[in-house]
């Protein structure tokens, strides 16, 4: 039987942290759930509070942190446009300022932490699908550099910490991830248009809706980050997770429509800036490296499961 451990999740209140946290629970540890709740929600966590091994924090991680704890999943950050470029310096500081300060708490505790890193760090790539060794294309003065570069700065202090410190440190590059406890106003492409298609409303689609996306389904995500963490300490990544399969946003707004017998059309609108026109994980290396790891729920399966959610919840 393996040993329980003390882990600390920060992030934890939002759509993949809670999720994060439910599956540590299950699987027999101690949990902190530290969350500022500004894109997290405390109804996310409600379900967790009965146990005994569950602990919650409200705490911003650009203030330092104490605690004693065996392993640091680092989920602290707006991940949707729209929340991140709210207030793009709050996000820059909570992407490297919450990166130093958890750094320097896992140094103390001699604690395994896990970074929760972007796609998003290779801007709009121009190699495809996105290995690991690819270095990225990214505006650093574009109104996405906040999250992009914030997050690239974070990969960086994870890597000089091993080096300098010590510090035992992994690396994940999370790329699409969708399912049930999304925010409805997240502003991300899957509960946008499970939204709009909800209400009876027009499902917007920036640009000609040929630029592809690669979408995980949760379940499989927290997968493969508890795999991540139980590697062994020279496992250190960058390690791309997500799900392979590419669909155009076209695509996706039509599965959308199939699987809510919305009626609504599909308007077109100006691109955002900086917006990517390519996104697809190479996960060869996660599939070496996390025991034979590939997501295991398909586009239409998961969609299902999200809309189901959403109706449930009362999006609309």
């Amino acid at each position: 039987m393996k040993k329980a451990k003390s882990i600390l999740v920060t992030g934890g209140a939002g759509f993949l942290g809670s999720h994060l946290c439910e599956r540590l629970l299950q699987d027999g540890h101690g949990v902190l759930c530290v969350d500022d709740f500004s894109t997290g929600s405390e109804k996310n966590i409600a379900h967790l509070q009965a146990s005994p091994r569950f602990r919650w924090l409200r705490h911003d991680v650009t203030q330092p942190l104490a605690a004693e704890v065996d392993e640091i999943y680092n989920l602290a950050c707006p991940a949707s446009p729209v929340h991140y470029q709210a207030d793009p310096v709050r996000t820059l500081r909570t992407s490297v300022m919450g990166a130093l300060n958890l750094l320097e708490l896992a140094r103390q505790c001699r604690a395994v932490i896990l970074q929760a890193s972007t796609s998003e760090v290779y801007g709009d790539p121009s190699v495809h699908p996105q290995p690991e060794s690819y270095w990225g294309n990214v505006n650093p003065i574009g109104v996405r550099a906040c999250y992009d570069e914030g997050k690239r700065c974070a990969e960086t202090l994870f890597f000089d910490y091993r080096r300098q410190h010590g510090v035992r440190t992994k690396v994940v590059r999370l790329f699409n991830t969708y399912g049930p406890r999304m925010r409805p106003d997240d502003g991300r492409v899957v509960s946008n248009f499970i939204v709009q298609a909800l209400r009876g409303a027009d499902l917007t689609v920036y640009g000609s809706g040929d630029q592809t996306r690669s979408f995980c389904y949760v379940d499989d995500m927290v997968e493969a980050l508890v795999r991540m963490m139980a590697t062994p300490d020279e496992v250190a990544g960058p390690v791309n997770l997500g799900n392979p399969g590419e669909f155009t946003i076209l695509e996706l707004a039509q599965k959308v429509l199939a699987h809510t017998g919305a009626t609504a059309r599909i308007t077109h609108h100006p691109l955002p800036g900086d917006d990517p026109r390519q996104r697809q994980p190479d996960i060869a290396l996660a599939h070496q490296l996390l025991g034979g790891w590939e997501p295991r729920m398909d586009l239409d399966a998961g969609l299902r499961q999200t809309i189901a959610y959403f109706r449930g919840a009362g999006a609309p």
